[in-house]
């Protein structure tokens, strides 16, 4: 049980108390991360503090310029009157092939390369039809931790869904655990965020070798997120063309689709434009059964011309134009995307050290025999405490985070910390206040 809360805390003890009392929950550790970015912002407005805002993933840097430029040009050229094509127009797809190539090392066609409305909508589309190749094979499985909303997605679509913690299952080990799963013949989809959110792994080569092998040998797709693209800061990943490379499942299997998101590495959050890059052979992959749901056989048309044509009807002109322009910077080595994020690392590394030594300790710490890296986010937790009390615990001293228990993570004591809100000013608040709370709980 956590000790009884000091009567000095940073922030009003009454004060705090009464607003998370008023949300109904007996631990705010419990709640949706919305609606724990309303109690901070209600607890900040009533006290006058500032918080150390932990809790959103939300890009914190400014949007490429390039990119902004090209949309404005892109509407004075009249592109707002014309409607977009639904899989992409031809210089995004273009420099979507030209980015993979560079930046990943992998060959695909360009018609196989698909923007959409975020990388959600590509997740959404992708379960819409992946996930209905087959009667038999209905059910998702998540590699945990991961992105609750990637849950509710397959639960809205009327999809089965079962999922394991992966840290537990590093290396060789993962072979075993994830084939007893395959091997029930029900699975049509793996899928994992890499680097992962919340805990901020990195699946080794080793481990994407096991996951490709085994999506072949089940004809199982493997649906990669990489939302945060490159941002392995460990290695220098920035320079087109030149390895190392973004590390990929789809260098040992024909059977993926890669989300990559435009909102974290390259801060284009606002304009809700992600792409899906897409298997020569799953693209042209063929099966009556989608025709219950869709005009086609066809996984491909499918996929465009049937739900993303059903859901969206297409990415925002403008938001293509942009894109393709920040993508072109890109592979033209104008623009280093890596270098302009690296602030995160930087960041992480700073709050990292400051948990540590007042008394908190790194949840998900290694990468099978390498320590994690620093990035987006990072996870904590303090001995006593379950990680939703922990939560509700740290609001008195203003500082906001997420209960890992909500990403599907087994470790109930932890809570995911972003750094993306954190600007340098504020990290002598952020020393005083964990000072404070570990002199009131060790």
């Amino acid at each position: 049980m956590p000790k009884e809360l000091s009567n000095n805390t940073p922030l009003n003890k009454e004060i705090v108390e009464k607003i998370l009392r008023s949300t109904g929950y007996d631990c705010v550790g419990y709640a949706s991360i919305r609606e724990v970015r309303q109690m901070v912002n209600q607890i900040s407005e009533a006290t006058g503090k500032e918080f150390i805002r932990m809790e959103m993933g939300i890009p914190g840097l400014p949007a490429p310029q390039v990119a902004i430029e090209a949309e404005k040009k892109a509407l004075d050229e009249g592109c707002a009157q014309m409607y977009p094509a639904i899989d992409g127009i031809p210089e995004l797809k273009h420099e979507i092939k030209r980015f993979v190539k560079n930046f990943v090392n992998i060959d695909v066609p360009e018609k196989n390369c698909v923007p959409t409305v975020g990388s959600i909508n590509g997740a959404f589309a992708s379960f819409m039809v992946g996930g209905r190749l087959s009667k038999e094979k209905d059910t998702i499985l998540f590699l945990d931790p991961g992105f609750p909303v990637h849950k509710s997605l397959v639960k809205m679509i009327g999809l089965k869904q079962e999922s394991f913690d992966v840290y537990d299952f590093r290396g060789e080990k993962l072979r075993d655990k994830l084939e007893s799963y395959l091997a029930k013949g029900n699975i049509s989809t793996i899928l994992y965020s890499n680097p992962n959110n919340p805990s901020w792994i990195c699946f080794t080569e080793k481990e994407l070798q096991i996951i490709g092998e085994l999506a072949t040998k089940y004809n199982v797709i493997v649906f990669e997120d990489l939302a945060y693209f490159a941002m392995d800061f460990r290695k220098d990943l920035s320079v087109p063309g030149e390895p190392p490379y973004q590390v990929t499942v789809a260098n040992y299997t024909d059977n993926y689709i890669l989300s990559i998101s435009s909102s974290k590495a390259f801060s284009y959050a606002g304009q809700r434009v992600g792409m899906l890059v897409i298997s020569d052979k799953l693209y042209k992959t063929k099966s009556e059964y989608l025709k219950n749901f869709y005009i086609s056989d066809d996984f491909g048309k499918s996929l465009t011309l049937g739900a993303l044509y059903a859901v969206t009807a297409g990415v925002t002109h403008s938001a293509q134009k942009g894109l393709a322009a920040m993508l072109k910077a890109c592979n033209d080595g104008e623009y280093n995307f890596l270098e302009v994020c690296r602030v995160y690392e930087r960041i992480a590394k700073a709050c990292k050290k400051l948990f540590t030594e007042n008394g908190f300790k790194i949840v998900y710490d290694m990468d099978e025999d390498q320590p994690i890296a620093d990035g987006f986010y990072f996870t904590i937790s303090y001995d006593g405490f379950t990680g939703e009390e922990l939560i509700e615990r740290l609001m008195y001293y203003g500082i906001s985070a997420i209960a890992l228990g909500i990403t599907g993570s087994s470790r109930r004591e932890g809570l995911r910390a972003c750094v993306s809100f954190i600007r340098k000013e504020q990290l002598p608040v952020l020393e005083e206040r964990l000072k404070l709370f570990n002199e009131h709980h060790k």
